[in-house]
């Protein structure tokens, strides 16, 4: 199956979520991310907003900043994403993608060692991850290649192989949660 195919089929999957199902696996994903040792290991955790039917990261990021660690979230510029810190989860906006990001321009993050939540449509038990077709991840990480990464994601989004380009950037860890049948 070619990535066109795969990001159509996990969308679809993705859009058959109830709201309910979406926040149980989520709330599930946000224990097994906050006892992982890259969680617990980091000062500051590079997040991104929820979108559509993506796991809900928002609490996530909230738990963090409870922990006493620092939240950027991206923004994108034309070609270019760029985390800002974002203090206050509430002050963003519909922006590229018409995803939210931050409705300031800065201040930008600068914590080398932060932690990336990566998002995506699909991964492997090696962390490769097909995402959306941007390539901003995987251009961020080329250019800061000391952070580590993990990546949160529902059980129908784990393949046992996903071919890869070369510029791929693999993340640290896939945590994956089943989604429930209703009913």
């Amino acid at each position: 199956m070619d990535k066109k195919e795969l990001r159509a089929q996990i969308r679809a999957k993705k859009r058959a979520m109830t709201t309910a199902q979406v926040e149980a696996c989520s709330e599930k994903l946000a224990e097994l991310f906050r006892e992982h040792p890259l969680y617990k290991a980091a000062k500051s955790i590079y997040g991104y907003m929820p979108y559509n039917q993506e796991v809900r990261t928002i609490p996530i990021m909230r738990q963090a900043q409870a922990d006493g660690k620092r939240v950027a979230v991206p923004k994108v510029y034309g070609d270019t994403m760029k985390f800002l810190w974002l203090d206050d989860l509430d002050a963003v906006a519909p922006g590229a993608y018409n995803i939210p990001e931050p409705i300031a321009d800065g201040p930008e993050a600068d914590d080398e060692t932060a932690l990336v939540l990566m998002p995506g449509l699909a991964f492997d038990p090696e962390g490769h991850r097909c995402g959306y077709g941007g390539g901003f991840y995987d251009k961020f990480l080329a250019a800061h290649p000391n952070h580590p990464t993990i990546a949160l994601c529902y059980g129908f989004q784990m393949f046992d192989h996903l071919d890869v380009d070369a510029h791929d950037i693999p993340v640290d860890a896939v945590l994956s949660a089943d989604v429930e049948a209703e009913g």
